[in-house]
Parts: structure tokens; sequence; C-alpha cells
């Protein structure tokens, strides 16, 4: 099935369970990673870090603290994608809105899927690509983020998140396309 046919959890189960499988590769964390300045460890650590602070401050709910991710980042990734599975398949959650100054007020399961799962998606690469694992992400799903986030590039770009587009060759296909998009060079090597 399609990752646009899933669920925010079942989407969130799927995305999250690739990327398990990229951090449970990875033999070196020190090696550099496509993100300027980031080595596959700090792929993982930005993902480990970010997230909790906005599911807190938006909605009240604590994700359980795993290990750091300097100890042990299988550890910290492992924990982090159990817990905020466990609060997209928990019951008392279906109802929960998260609220942000910038967003709005929108549903827990969209805000996850649209701003976490959507970057843990997108980092898959990122941590694949560095550490020389498959870095081939769903092509139909890279487009729908790539063509929902073009028409609000001046908007992402202001935020701070993302650096320069980088060009692509014509005719390109969705994975180089969203690559370039969000500032990677779809063709980095180590």
């Amino acid at each position: 099935m399609a990752l646009s046919e899933l669920s925010p959890a079942e989407r969130h189960r799927v995305i999250g369970g690739d990327f398990t499988d990229r951090v449970r590769g990875t033999k070196d964390w020190d090696v550099p990673s496509p993100v300027t300045e980031w080595t596959a460890r700090d792929v993982v650590r930005h993902l480990v870090e970010w997230f909790p602070g906005f599911l807190q401050g938006g909605t009240g709910i604590t994700l359980p603290a795993g290990p750091s991710v300097d100890d042990d980042p299988v550890g910290a990734w492992e924990t982090q994608f159990a817990s905020v599975q466990g609060v997209l398949d928990d019951p008392s959650t279906a109802g929960k809105n998260l609220s942000n100054p910038h967003i709005g007020e929108i549903p827990l399961d969209r805000a996850i899927d649209q701003f976490y799962t959507s970057d843990v998606f997108m980092h898959t690469w990122d941590l694949a690509r560095a550490t020389g694992q498959d870095d081939v992400l769903e092509a139909a799903y890279a487009a729908i983020l790539v063509d929902g986030m073009e028409p609000i590039e001046e908007m992402m770009r202001s935020s701070g998140q993302y650096g320069p587009r980088v060009a692509v060759p014509p005719g390109s296909d969705a994975q180089t396309r969203l690559l370039g998009f969000i500032g990677r060079d779809p063709f980095w090597t180590p």
C-alpha cells in the first residue's frame, strides 16, 4: 500500500521502521552526512532533539527520555520511535489537538504526520546516503511532499529550517526534486 493511503499512525510506523533499519545498519556514526556540518549521529540527534519539545509545548505530552545520542544513537532513536508510535496508537490521544503559535491548532495525529513523520522520511535519505545504505525513497510520497512544499517555498525558506534550493536537472524524478528543494545535493557522496 502506498504511503499516501495510510493513516498517520500507519505512515509513522512504516517510515519510522525504514529509518530504524538505517539506524541499525549504521556502522560508523561519525561519517559526514549530506547535511552540511552534520555526521550520521547528528541526523539522529536532530530528530530526537527537536520533536519532544514541539510535542510537549503544543500538547503537554512528554515523551520518555531515552539514552543520549552520543552514548547510544540506536537506543535513542528506538526509544523515540516507540514513544511517538505509542502516542499515535493511544486511543486517548485520538481527539487531541496540537497548538502552536506558528501553525495554529491542528489535530495531533496530523501535526505529527505533517511536521515530524515527513521529516523522518526526508532524513532517511540523509542517513542512508551517509552510511552507504539503500537511499531510495517512495517516489509517490516524495512527489506529494515536494509538490506540497513548492507553493509555500518562501515561507519555508524564511523559517530557517531549509537551506537554499539545489538546482536539479529538468525532468528529474520526485526524489531528486524533493532533495534539491530541501537543500540537498541529490548526487552527494561521502
